[in-house]
């Protein structure tokens, strides 16, 4: 307990030299972490082959084991991502307001650092790599707990990651990894020293999260996402979108679970849904009136409140447009819906109203994820409403505050009639 918070304490203090650092030299650790990832790409590997090896004697299942693979596609995608941070805007001490009180009274409200963060993460070893690089050129210090199933493979991310950084001139704390589960508990009581706490993890893991720690969480538990074939969809591109939602990279939070059909086109639609699903081993589950086009599995209750991160997908035929939001809004969990229509009020509807971090129309739930954004990368999907909702990139890891300039005003003056305010933007 003590080593924890002595270790937290010293994180926040560095946390602080952080904040002070050029964006010239954020960039310049990123560019060598990314030299230094490509250098070392057989240790990396090695590490990983260890874990994929204790990952079979395990049995572990095969969409944790496609997360669990960090091969040269992997490390490419995520130096890429690194290259792509290096292009964006520093996200520090932007001016979001610039206000006139008063003469020689001047109002700044300006981006800065959220501070220490902490991230609980599943077992995929390149969100490591992403947000350790986030975390970085926002100007944070990151404290990170990867799944053990991935020990190896983090071990030797964060070893490489963390001498290239110090290297460049980043203070010892801007990236620390826990090894130890137990430690877990332990951080969860320093909300003195961090500022933010994003587990990536099952529903009940975040909600262990957020009933036994003080810190702030930002994050989601499930990834219920939906895709709503409209009675004025278009076929040709209904099932490429549908397959690529369901097939594309099963095991990810933006994967479509639940298709839902207009009636009006269930009987044209289901049987080229069924067909092109199962050449990619899709198990159809389905509801009543689904069966009783195709023949497929039948489908409970439960289907449509599970996140499958599997080669399964639950089917329902609906009545209209509203049915489908009403599904949604109830089954769902607020990550990423989409609709395929041709019909643009349909579609602004279906976007006013169904309550998700993000709503499309005629593409892929997968899109929802940082890089595809254009943000870098992402250290999370958040379904929250407050500060940040979404993928989580650079603007997802900055708060603000507000300075004001000074001549030696007092409010007295203001209360007592002798000044007035003039509220000038500037």
């Amino acid at each position: 307990m003590d080593h924890i918070i002595e270790l937290t304490k010293q994180i926040k203090s560095d946390s602080f030299l952080m904040a002070n650092l050029s964006g010239e030299v954020r960039n310049q650790a990123l560019s060598k972490i990314a030299q230094a990832l490509l250098s070392n790409r057989d240790q990396i590997l090695e590490a990983n082959q260890l874990d994929l090896d204790r990952g079979i004697d395990a049995k572990l299942s095969s969409p944790i084991m496609k997360r669990l693979k960090f091969d040269d596609q992997k490390l490419s995608d995520v130096v890429d991502g690194i290259q792509s941070l290096l292009s964006l805007k520093d996200p520090l001490w932007t001016k979001l307001l610039e206000r006139e009180l008063d003469d020689q009274l001047k109002l700044y409200k300006v981006t800065c650092p959220i501070g220490v963060i902490g991230v609980i993460f599943e077992s995929r070893p390149d969100a490591l790599v992403q947000i350790a690089s986030l975390c970085l050129k926002s100007g944070n210090c990151a404290i990170l707990k990867g799944g053990s199933e991935a020990a190896h493979t983090n071990k030797v991310l964060f070893e490489i990651i963390h001498k290239a950084g110090v290297e460049a001139g980043i203070p010892e704390g801007f990236l620390t990894l826990i090894e130890n589960r137990a430690d877990i508990n332990e951080l969860l009581k320093c909300h003195e020293s961090i500022d933010l706490l994003i587990p990536r993890g099952s529903n009940e893991f975040v909600q262990y999260i957020m009933e036994h720690s003080k810190i702030p969480v930002m994050g989601h538990a499930d990834g219920i996402c939906h895709i709503f074939a409209d009675k004025d969809a278009d076929p040709d591109k209904a099932i490429p979108i549908i397959v690529d939602a369901k097939t594309q990279y099963v095991a990810a939070c933006n994967t479509v679970e639940t298709l839902l059909v207009h009636r009006d086109v269930a009987e044209t639609l289901l049987p080229a849904v069924k067909e092109a699903l199962e050449k990619k081993d899709v198990i159809i589950r389905g509801c009543e009136r689904t069966r009783e086009i195709i023949s497929c599995e039948t489908s409970e209750e439960k289907d449509f409140e599970t996140e499958y991160l599997d080669y399964i997908i639950s089917v329902k035929v609906i009545d209209s447009l509203e049915d489908a939001i009403f599904h949604i809004n109830k089954y769902g969990s607020h990550h990423t819906d989409s609709i395929i229509t041709e019909n643009s009020e349909a579609a602004e509807k279906f976007m006013l109203l169904v309550d998700s971090a993000g709503v499309y129309q005629n593409c892929s739930t997968r899109f929802a994820d940082g890089f595809r954004y254009g943000f870098g990368a992402e250290v999370g999907i958040s379904t929250g409403k407050l500060h940040a909702r979404g993928p989580v990139g650079l603007d997802g890891l900055v708060t603000y505050k507000y300075k004001l300039y000074g001549n030696g005003q007092i409010v007295a003056d203001y209360a007592e009639g002798r000044s007035s305010f003039k509220f000038k933007d500037l």
